[in-house]
């Protein structure tokens, strides 16, 4: 039988209670969106414990049969590489036309995967929140994290409109605009604006720890590198699996990154005045697109 969207949402099961899990059950539940009962699968006792103290949760599961069955919404908030896995165990026990999303940072592998395991009555929305702190941990989780955040979405084929009608109005009762999108293209974009950057920090603090100098240097590292690094703290799991989920995305925007590196080598060595005006322009550029986001 056909769920009804237009009514209450009665029971939303969240598979994975890390920082964005966590989140996800914090602003639902502060919202009180459609009264849903919110169920969360953990595999620790510590973190579901957490998460009925922090109340992002009413109620935690370790089996994912039992988190699932009933479930009118599940979102799979775990590491991109986890989710297969997910889908295959969760597939057989989802309610007729129920409907899946997750908040993978990848989208094309995800897509493919639902499109393969999960049954044709079932809706699926990849979902993807720009949103997320360098710290992990559903002790990390906060209701506002997705507040005035883009939270990309794209629906599979098969996914009814009224469906994805209540995924859209589920990431608004979080405080995000939802952007419908094509998962090539998100892949695509995300390399550039986050996967990338991920990759420069991470770069950028090998480069300067494995400098004999770096004791005498770390003393000098100040606001400049810490802001500049800060990603190379978060979580190596979830962000191993967007490298493997992405490569030829990243792969071409570090091609193109090292280009323009190459470019400001040149100008530096060659000690040209020109290096004031690529200074200049990526100060624009930056206060430009620090307007369009206010």
């Amino acid at each position: 039988m056909e769920q009804c969207y237009n009514d209450k949402v009665v029971r939303l099961a969240i598979i994975g209670l890390g920082l964005i899990g966590g989140s996800l059950g914090l602003a639902l539940k502060q919202a009180n969106w459609r009264q849903a009962e919110v169920v969360g699968y953990v595999r620790r006792h510590e973190a579901g414990s957490l998460a009925l103290k922090l109340g992002a949760v009413d109620k935690v599961e370790s089996n994912l049969s039992e988190t699932v069955k009933g479930a009118n919404i599940i979102i799979i908030a775990t590491p991109v590489l986890t989710i297969r896995d997910i889908l295959s165990q969760i597939a057989p026990d989802l309610s007729d036309d129920s409907i899946v999303t997750d908040t993978a940072s990848t989208k094309l592998q995800v897509m493919r995967w639902a499109e393969e395991l999960l049954p044709p009555e079932i809706n699926f929305v990849g979902g993807h929140p720009m949103a997320g702190k360098e710290t992990s941990g559903v002790s990390a989780a906060t209701a506002d994290l997705f507040h005035n955040c883009t939270y990309c979405l794209t629906p599979a084929r098969r996914a009814k409109s009224a469906a994805v009608q209540t995924v859209k109005e589920m990431v608004k009762g979080l405080g995000a605009t939802p952007l419908t999108i094509n998962a090539e293209e998100h892949d695509s974009l995300v390399a550039g604006v986050s996967h990338l950057p991920l990759l420069l920090s991470v770069a950028l603090v090998s480069a300067t720890t494995k400098n004999p100098s770096w004791q005498q240097m770390s003393r000098l590292a100040a606001s400049g590198y810490r802001d500049l690094t800060r990603l190379a703290s978060g979580n190596p799991e979830v962000n191993a699996g967007i490298c493997l989920s992405n490569p030829t995305a990243i792969v071409s925007w570090i091609d193109a990154f090292s280009e323009e590196l190459q470019r400001l080598r040149k100008l530096v060595a060659d000690e040209s005045i020109e290096i004031e005006k690529a200074l200049a322009l990526a100060n624009e550029a930056r206060q430009k697109w620090l307007k369009r986001r206010c």
